[in-house]
């Protein structure tokens, strides 16, 4: 007897070694969901769609595989959108599927119809409309392949209903090849080694690509092995341990000084995995002005698309960075750099009674440097980003390129999922916490050993900064004082709360929530004022850097 349409969604899903599946039922992807009774996949209910896109973005982060979100037709596709968007700015592989009207009714404004295929066509890798059920199991292997291929990035699978309930006369079988990643020019390659050979201060500058290329090994030993100083961006984080000798900091808009002012004064930059993304580069004709470039990248659009390259190594990561030369004679430029380093360490005796954050999360890291930690978007993504310690790329989730408030709670719950027993604490702030706090509920359906650090200056504290040094304090809709009481909010949920206020209660607080059994949420009030420092302003190079005392 041959299998309903839907059926063949489930069967192709576990052939691709589908577990989990994020995601909110409806009138169009039911027969769907009728199918999963009959399957080992678990799917977790989200209480919101976007809250279930964001959860598999977090899910496939940590995997490092494909992971799987699902909703409906009309509401329920255009709120995984923000998910999908997520996904696509940071290459995440993700496999949407959503519910679509009937074929008959396509294109009649019928119940609950949007257009998902156009909708987020500037937003997905690649995208399907399925419209005979013979070609669901084709097309979800396609969509598993592209979405990890190469570069990855979100695909759609868009499945009206008579297809899903439609039975075809065969039971069609469908396997993919995947693609031989390919090896660097070797033009290229013996370029960029003349030009490391020759180079006097040359940085390494990593991204986000490197653990996406599972070249986080190959990284490391190359730093180590070369020398050459490194700096990341927001998403290449523990690509190398950020206890590293090597290791400068975070570049950018809020870098760490002597890692923005190594790139001002290097003669080569080493480009692993990156994009030369605007928060990072500062105004680009002034971003390493004295530096070659060499760029390493599984996507040719990146090669020369921001900064020129001298050398250009398109593929895979590992073996281009395999190939370049160690043995450098570059030991006065380490020296330099080492003594900025010291320069500009990161200092935690701030005066005044307020807790002090970017210590509070030091202290975090210093007792659990085995935790995972989910940001959500705001200050407390940038004091995460600074002072925490991270020792692999995968325990830093942030949502880096598209900056989605309330990214925090879904990406713990996907981080939890992925690795069940791990410690993961999500750090969020007032405003963030608030665009998905009905995932509490999940947490709870579920219960995930889940704590919640959220981090309250009872105000959209980020925007606030920028009003008041970039607008003459001209403070608009910024102020969040009537927030709810968040304890008790979490307690509604099933989850227990506490609060602090004071600086004399870090230490309890830590103890408290990484010795709780359970999901928690700390509470922790903190100065309306705070502000995030160093700061490039907007348009300038990254050798123009805001300090606390020059606002």
């Amino acid at each position: 007897m041959s299998a309903k349409g839907a059926e063949l969604v489930v069967r192709a899903l576990e052939q691709q070694g589908v577990e989990i599946i994020f995601g909110y039922p409806g009138g169009a992807i039911m027969p769907v969901y009728d199918a999963l009774l009959n399957s080992s996949i678990k799917h977790i209910l989200a209480r919101h769609e976007q809250g279930a896109a964001l959860a598999a973005d977090a899910y496939a982060r940590v995997t490092g595989r494909p992971a799987v979100c699902m909703a409906t037709s009309g509401p329920g596709a255009t709120n995984l959108v923000t998910g999908i968007a997520n996904a696509f700015m940071d290459s995440v592989p993700l496999v949407i599927i959503t519910g679509q009207v009937p074929t008959t009714v396509m294109g009649t404004d019928a119940f609950q119809e949007v257009d998902v295929f156009g909708i987020t066509m500037p937003i997905v890798k690649h995208s399907f409309i399925v419209r005979r059920a013979e070609d669901i199991p084709k097309t979800i292997a396609l969509a598993f392949q592209i979405a990890s291929e190469g570069r990855p990035g979100p695909v759609l699978v868009d499945l009206p209903k008579d297809v899903t309930n439609a039975v075809p006369a065969i039971t069609p079988i469908y396997e993919t090849r995947r693609q031989k990643r390919q090896s660097p020019d070797p033009e290229q390659v013996e370029m960029a080694r003349e030009l490391i050979l020759a180079a006097q201060r040359p940085v390494l500058y990593g991204g986000g690509g490197i653990p996406i290329a599972g070249a986080v090994d190959a990284f490391r030993a190359y730093a180590q092995a070369s020398g050459i100083p490194v700096v990341t961006t927001l998403k290449g984080i523990g690509s190398v341990s950020t206890r590293d000798e090597n290791f400068l900091g975070m570049l950018g808009m809020h870098g760490n000084r002597a890692a923005n002012r190594a790139i001002q004064e290097s003669d080569l930059l080493i480009c692993v995995g990156a994009r030369f993304d605007d928060r990072a580069t500062g105004k680009l004709d002034g971003f390493a002005p004295k530096a070659s470039v060499i760029h390493m990248d599984a996507d040719p659009s990146e090669i020369g698309k921001l900064r020129f390259a001298d050398a250009g190594l398109l593929g895979d990561l590992a073996e281009s960075l395999g190939a370049m030369p160690t043995g450098l004679s570059i030991e006065p430029w380490r020296q330099w750099c080492a003594e900025r380093k010291v320069e500009h360490a990161w200092r935690y005796d701030a005066p005044g009674d307020y807790i002090y954050v970017p210590h509070m999360l030091r202290r975090l890291t210093e007792e659990a440097p085995d935790v995972t930690i989910a940001c959500d978007v705001g200050q407390h993504q940038m004091w995460v980003a600074q002072h925490c310690h991270f020792d692999r790329p995968e325990q830093h989730l942030t949502s880096a390129g598209l900056g989605t408030m309330g990214y925090g709670i879904p990406a713990g719950i996907g981080a939890c999922l992925a690795r069940p027993g791990a410690r993961v604490v999500t750090v969020s702030g007032d405003g963030s916490i608030m665009m998905n706090i009905q995932e509490l509920a999940t947490i709870r359906r579920y219960g995930l050993d889940l704590k919640i650090l959220l981090v309250d200056n009872s105000s959209l504290g980020m925007v606030r900064q920028w009003q008041q040094l970039f607008h003459q304090e001209r403070y608009s809709e910024v102020d969040l004082s009537d927030n709810p009481d968040f304890v008790e909010v979490a307690r509604s949920f099933g989850i227990p709360g506490f609060r602090i206020t004071r600086r004399d209660e870090v230490e309890g607080a830590i103890r408290r929530l990484l010795e709780t059994e359970g999901p928690l949420l700390a509470h922790v009030c903190i100065d309306p004022k705070s502000n995030v420092w160093p700061l490039v302003p907007p348009g300038q190079s990254n050798d123009v850097m805001m300090e606390e005392l020059s606002a």
